[in-house]
């Protein structure tokens, strides 16, 4: 067995997404946001020849009185489809807008190596933080 090695300089993107509609506490179901990732994805590969993958993990944040279920979109630069980091970036956030309007979130952060980003659409704050 013939095994090759690639290597990219290091990128990683966190992206948290809450699991309520807005400030609603209705939850939604993790499925239907991987449903949506997957048709974000194949619309790329299929237009740009972009493969964005993502890992998804489970996670709660807590901020006085909110307790709120979130998933974990993790980003690399996948040396098998590599892209500028510039790139990739536009990407996951072009992709994290998509996903604020699609499931109502009002603000998302994303984590990078050398900055932290925050989309917001309006200053309002859940009422369970200011309790």
């Amino acid at each position: 067995m013939n095994i090759t090695k690639k290597t990219l300089k290091p990128f990683s993107a966190k992206v948290t997404l809450g699991l309520e509609l807005g400030y609603t506490e209705k939850l939604i179901e993790k499925t239907e946001i991987i449903q949506y990732l997957q048709k974000i994805q194949k619309d790329l590969i299929l237009t740009e020849n972009i493969y964005l993958s993502v890992s998804i993990s489970d996670t709660n944040i807590v901020m006085s009185g909110q307790i709120e279920p979130h998933i974990l979109l993790s980003f690399i630069n996948y040396p098998k489809f590599p892209l500028k980091p510039e790139k990739l970036k536009k990407e996951i956030e072009k992709l994290t807008k998509q996903l604020m309007r699609k499931f109502k979130q009002n603000r998302i952060v994303i984590e990078y190596l050398d900055e932290t980003v925050m989309l917001e659409q309006s200053k309002e704050i859940d009422n369970r933080i200011k309790q």
